[in-house]
């Protein structure tokens, strides 16, 4: 099994990052904990050793930043993880997403070339492919349907290749994740936050969304981060490049998703859509095959979804009753 002595976490202080630390933590107890900010700034990451300021809008900066984290692994998960937003902002989302990954990876590449590269793909880039209406393996061609997936496509494909070139790639593929502490950017984050304000008296009983009758195949954040444990564990035995569907084989509608919250919440609302919310381009139906995950790092996704929707509601009961009491 694998025991890094330093780890670079990209992304460290994000939802995600959030999550992961903390598991790290628990899974290498004598590693230490590098995590990113974008800027200086922006101050220590709770939960690292250290913090390093790291753009990956600045991929001229990589070899030195890398040079000085020294690290034995690497987890990338910094992005621009919007989807609605990839929409209004293209090019942005290009740069970090591509641009960006490529340049750190090949940073890594020539500065610490033994270093496992696991990077935080996504679901997303199969896009299209899931219109055939079967789950969807790793074998599966791309064809994403937002310019967010698109750029997520292009770094997975991007390490495909640079692992034939000796980057200890590991291409983990998320599908939708959701937790405590997400931004309400996502929708069981969106939905969550407007029962909490409901709730509390400080929205009236309406409920704005967008598409309803759509199935995604849905993961707590911290199965996710299990995942990631259990192939930075695996590193060394795993075949550069391979990929890795992290999903849970279940899809879940939307709808259903916001009737479980009102209930958990004993809300009564009015339900409306709001055509700023829908996406250009959109997939009905979305369901991955994790088989492969399963076998290459003997994990499953263990958190009942109920239990996942009711800790973000809690979260944002308690961010919204926060935000009262500050004025």
């Amino acid at each position: 099994m694998f025991r890094p002595g330093r780890i670079l976490l990209t992304g460290a202080g994000g939802f995600v990052g959030g999550h992961l630390l903390p598991a790290l933590r628990a899974a290498f107890p004598d590693a230490a904990l590098i995590g990113t900010a974008r800027e200086a700034a922006e101050g220590a990451v709770a939960g690292a050793d250290e913090t390093l300021a790291l753009d990956l809008d600045d991929p001229a900066s990589m070899p030195d930043i890398l040079a000085a984290a020294r690290p034995d692994a690497v987890l990338h998960l910094a992005a621009r993880a919007d989807v609605g937003a990839s929409f209004r902002d293209p090019l942005a989302v290009w740069r970090t997403n591509l641009t960006g990954t490529v340049a750190l990876a090949e940073a890594v590449l020539r500065v610490a070339p033994a270093a496992p590269f696991l990077l935080a793909s996504s679901g997303e880039v199969y896009g299209l492919a899931f219109k055939a209406g079967r789950p969807v393996a790793e074998d599966a061609a791309p064809a994403p349907a937002n310019p967010y997936a698109a750029s997520k496509a292009a770094a997975d494909l991007a390490l495909g290749e640079m692992a034939l070139r000796g980057l200890r790639a590991v291409r983990l593929r998320p599908f939708t994740h959701t937790g405590p502490g997400q931004t309400d950017g996502f929708v069981v984050a969106a939905f969550a936050h407007q029962v909490a304000r409901i709730e509390a008296g400080l929205q009236a009983p309406v409920l704005r969304t967008g598409a309803l009758d759509r199935w995604r195949d849905f993961l707590d954040v911290r199965d996710v981060c299990a995942a990631y444990v259990a192939a930075l564990e695996r590193a060394e035995a795993l075949p550069p490049g391979i990929a890795l569907n992290i999903c849970s084989g279940t899809p879940r509608r939307i709808g259903d998703m916001l009737d479980s919250l009102l209930r958990l919440s004993g809300v009564e609302a009015r339900v409306e859509q709001e055509a700023a919310r829908l996406r250009p381009t959109d997939v009905e139906r979305v369901l991955g095959d994790n088989a492969r995950a399963r076998e290459a790092l003997g994990w499953t996704p263990r958190i009942p979804w109920e239990d996942t929707l009711r800790g973000v509601l809690e979260d944002w009961r308690a961010r919204v009753a926060a935000r009262q009491r500050a004025g």
